[in-house]
């Protein structure tokens, strides 16, 4: 692949690769760590570890507490700086405001990153999932609303070296679990514009999401509403909340054009 010629390349910065994978160790899973945690879930050398975490700590992006170490505030300027540069988030928040108020559920904006989604843009109603979704959470793309839709715009070889890096996990009985599955539902999403995905990620939660185009019609992030799920909670996204997901799509994709936004960043996939 690719990305593993690139790494034995003269160009690739060994320390700095694992400097950010020691970063990512951390999620709310593990908040704080001993430098034995952190080198069995990056696999790499306590060694390694080691001389990671106290430039991190030097540089204030991580702090420590007797043996265990955890992230400082620093290290949202991260994402900040990504945010503040996708002026996308400011153009579709009035949008999702009003597409919010108007179904009365949570709506959210997300890029796609790799294997997940990250989400970019939230505007909560009320809490449907156990976990904690904010500005820069991340969820597997098979499983979400928000990942099909983006993942459906991906040309076939693109989507083909993506699958293959995936690894199926069934979060509840009802989840998407094969490629072969993934590409059938795929071809619907793509055929009919949006994606509904009902208790595959966890068994309360019904959401349906459509993409959002860029002006050169690039599918650059999607748009969802999630809401609890109940018998009724499939047909009512498609009947009721799709006409209104769709108007807000119209107005950030108008807003998109009316401005020549054009993403500052190319979409990141890990698989490249």
């Amino acid at each position: 692949m690719a990305s593993t010629a690139f790494e034995d390349s003269a160009d690739y910065v060994q320390s700095l690769a694992r400097g950010l994978q020691v970063l990512r160790a951390f999620d709310r899973e593990l908040p704080s760590a001993s430098l034995s945690e952190v080198a069995e879930r990056t696999d790499l050398s306590r060694a390694v570890v080691r001389r990671s975490l106290l430039t991190l700590q030097h540089l204030g992006y991580v702090g420590s507490r007797g043996r265990s170490f955890f992230l400082t505030p620093r290290v949202l300027e991260l994402g900040y700086s990504y945010l503040t540069s996708l002026d996308l988030t400011e153009l579709a928040q009035q949008s999702m405001e009003l597409l919010s108020q108007r179904v009365g559920e949570s709506c959210s904006m997300a890029v796609l990153d790799g294997s997940d989604i990250v989400y970019v843009l939230r505007v909560p109603v009320r809490r449907v999932m156990s976990l904690a979704l904010g500005v820069g959470a991340r969820l597997p793309a098979f499983a979400a609303s928000l990942g099909r839709v983006m993942l459906a715009d991906l040309p076939e070889a693109e989507l083909a070296v993506w699958l293959r890096a995936q690894k199926f996990r069934a979060y509840t009985p009802q989840t998407i679990r094969s490629a072969s599955a993934l590409k059938v539902e795929l071809r619907r999403v793509r055929e009919q514009g949006y994606a509904l995905v009902s208790r595959e990620l966890e068994p309360g939660l019904c959401s349906i999401a459509v993409p959002i185009h860029a002006g050169d019609g690039r599918v650059v992030a999607a748009l969802n509403v999630g809401m609890p799920y109940s018998e009724e909670a499939p047909a009512r996204a498609v009947q009721q909340i799709l006409p209104a997901l769709r108007e807000a799509q119209r107005a950030i994709e108008q807003a998109i054009r009316r401005g020549g936004w054009l993403p500052h960043l190319a979409m990141k996939h890990a698989y490249e």
